[in-house]
């Protein structure tokens, strides 16, 4: 017994990353964040938590959870969390950034390339592989968070619920966030350790792997001087091309309208695109409803968050009402602004709310309401699995109304074969070969494109 408890003793702590050695790996997760915030979320988890051990399991699950109470994206606010508490102001924008670049240079290629030649055939393509590969990505992360998040009977009744009122009867995603937090708060003061297990209760998290965070006292001074640099940095492009070009242009109607939208994008991507649909296409007129389709499918098929779509309205948005300019460059340019305002506040919230987030994270009733959060959360990330599971396997041919009070169900069509065997590829490929996601992908993108090619899907 106390030869176990030496070695216990002697076992090195995990090394605290030096901002050269994060910096690559946040440029390697840009990269690899295929699978919508599902599998980003799991990416980062499989690299951060389990691989480096930069982060301890209780600190991670405290970031998500407050994340998923922001508007915007909630993984790439989760990146710049994490860079924050590895590497302070620099590591957060160096994360958050870098979560962002690779996708977007994608979407904004892909958007020059639409906006050329007006097909996406080559897209499904490109991506018929990559589907199948991200949605055995996802299907790890369930199982995987849902593991670490479920550690009571309880919890899991909760994510039971988030999934079933979701799914079945699409209840908006910052309700169940919201309701999630509220039973859990109210829950945990009348019954402590029903969501949180009894060595999981207060200051969780505080082990070797979080020995070196960033810890920053929260201040009033610190608020307004982030606040008023974010706000700056926020407005100053969309100022800058009025004073050149006029306040008149496409430009100003772009930096107001997504800026808006970053401030009520709660539920991420797929709660607000019904309504950036409306309005592109009703309202403005700057795109019909097959485009808006098409830029959905660029977006699902790269890499960053889902919302980077914002990106493609904004680009043929700007590419058909150039003011002056050639309408490439004017796409360019409005493709840029449109990320550059739905991102930016993403670091606002993440560097204004953080510091108070890790003061409270030894509060017993937080702690209950987050924990509660995590489980909605992965019945929500299962819905996705399952919504991106039914596009990927099966053909989607027509919407059947069931009369319930939720939106309307798709009908399926027969099962695609090929979807399904490199679907079992990639899961073959993680979890039995452990070959890791970019290899992962690899295959079966290069195993798709050939299928396709072949004329055989």
């Amino acid at each position: 017994m106390n030869g176990a408890r030496a070695v216990a003793q002697e076992e090195p702590a995990p090394a605290h990353p030096t901002f050269a050695e994060a910096t690559r790996v946040w440029a390697t997760i840009g990269f690899l964040s295929f699978g919508g915030p599902a599998g980003q979320i799991a990416l980062m988890h499989r690299m951060l938590v389990e691989e480096r051990k930069w982060i301890s399991e209780a600190r991670f699950l405290h970031a998500l959870n407050f994340c998923m109470l922001l508007p915007g994206p909630e993984a790439q606010q989760l990146a710049t969390y994490v860079g924050w508490l590895l590497h302070g102001t620099r590591g957060g924008l160096v994360a958050g950034t870098l979560f962002v670049i690779p996708g977007l240079v994608v979407i904004l290629v892909l958007s020059a390339l639409y906006a050329a030649f007006r097909e996406t055939n080559w897209l499904d393509t490109l991506f018929f592989g990559l589907k199948a590969a991200v949605l055995a990505i996802v299907l790890e992360a369930v199982l995987r968070i849902g593991r670490r998040a479920l550690k009571t009977n309880l919890a899991v009744v909760v994510a039971a619920v988030a999934f079933v009122a979701i799914f079945v009867f699409g209840v908006p995603f910052p309700v169940i966030v919201i309701g999630a937090g509220l039973f859990g708060y109210l829950l945990t003061r009348q019954a402590p350790h029903a969501l949180v297990p009894p060595a999981k209760a207060g200051a969780a998290g505080d082990d070797a792997a979080d020995a070196g965070l960033n810890r920053v006292e929260p201040t009033w001074r610190r608020a307004v001087v982030v606040t008023l640099s974010s706000a700056v940095l926020w407005v100053a492009p969309a100022v800058l091309l009025g004073l050149v070009l006029g306040f008149d242009t496409i430009f100003t109607q772009i930096a107001l309208f997504f800026s808006w939208l970053a401030v009520v994008t709660f539920g991420g991507a797929y709660a607000v695109l019904s309504y950036v649909a409306d309005a592109a296409v009703t309202t403005y007129g700057w795109l019909n409803p097959g485009e808006m389709l098409d830029g959905l499918a660029m977006a699902e098929t790269t890499p960053g968050p889902l919302i980077m779509v914002l990106s493609f309205v904004g680009y043929l948005a700007a590419f058909r009402h150039a003011s002056g300019l050639d309408p490439m460059v004017a796409g360019l340019l409005g493709g840029l602004l449109t990320a550059w305002v739905t991102f930016v506040p993403s670091f606002l919230w993440i560097f204004l709310g953080a510091p108070y987030m890790e003061r409270l994270r030894g509060n017993r009733n937080l702690s209950g309401a987050l924990a509660a959060i995590t489980a909605a959360v992965v019945g929500v990330i299962l819905n996705l699995a399952l919504w991106l599971g039914l596009h990927v396997l099966f053909g989607e041919v027509g919407v059947l109304d069931l009369g319930i009070a939720g939106p309307a169900w798709p009908v399926w069509s027969t099962l695609d074969l090929w979807a399904l065997g490199l679907m079992l590829v990639a899961v073959i490929a993680l979890f039995r070969l452990h070959l890791g996601v970019l290899a992962t992908l690899g295959i079966c993108s290069v195993i798709g494109v050939l299928i396709r090619v072949a004329g055989l899907a």
